[in-house]
């Protein structure tokens, strides 16, 4: 009998020390895992690749001239010292918005080393590939500048 007494104080002990010791426990728990879901995202390095040398000529690269700053005739001056410096406009248009701050050059995979030297004939900081551009759009071109309200 007393053996029963002692088992059964034995369970009751176990279950008020998890009954006492669980509650702090999953609270701990739980803090740590809402920490780690809502912290912000680490960033991720982007992969450089290195670029190499252009695979075309400048009077080989056809580059697409887009008015994104709102300006009447903007993309037209762009498209004539794009062509004074060797390149052949495929065409000149507008772009979808017209609130581009900065001028920006876009290349289409393969043709990142064009889109540099593009950038860097037009004096352009902002480089990168084409995003948001369709293929009907690019009509074949390599390498698209869309005019900004700032070089």
């Amino acid at each position: 009998m007393a053996s029963a007494v002692a088992a059964v104080e034995l369970i009751v002990l176990l279950v008020l020390g998890v009954a006492l010791l669980a509650k702090p426990v999953a609270a701990h728990v739980r803090k740590a895992a809402e920490q780690q879901v809502f912290a912000p995202p680490k960033p991720a390095k982007p992969k450089r690749q290195p670029i190499g040398a252009p695979k075309l000529t400048r009077g080989d690269t056809s580059v697409l001239v887009l008015n994104g700053n709102g300006r009447t005739g903007a993309a037209a001056v762009e498209a004539e010292s794009v062509r004074a410096r060797g390149y052949r406009i495929s065409s000149v248009g507008d772009a979808a918005r017209r609130d581009y701050r900065r001028s920006l050059v876009m290349y289409r995979p393969g043709f990142a080393a064009e889109g540099r030297r593009l950038a860097r004939d037009l004096r352009i900081r902002v480089l990168g590939p084409v995003d948001g551009i369709g293929r009907r759009t690019m009509a074949g071109s390599h390498v698209v500048v869309v005019v900004g309200a700032k070089s």
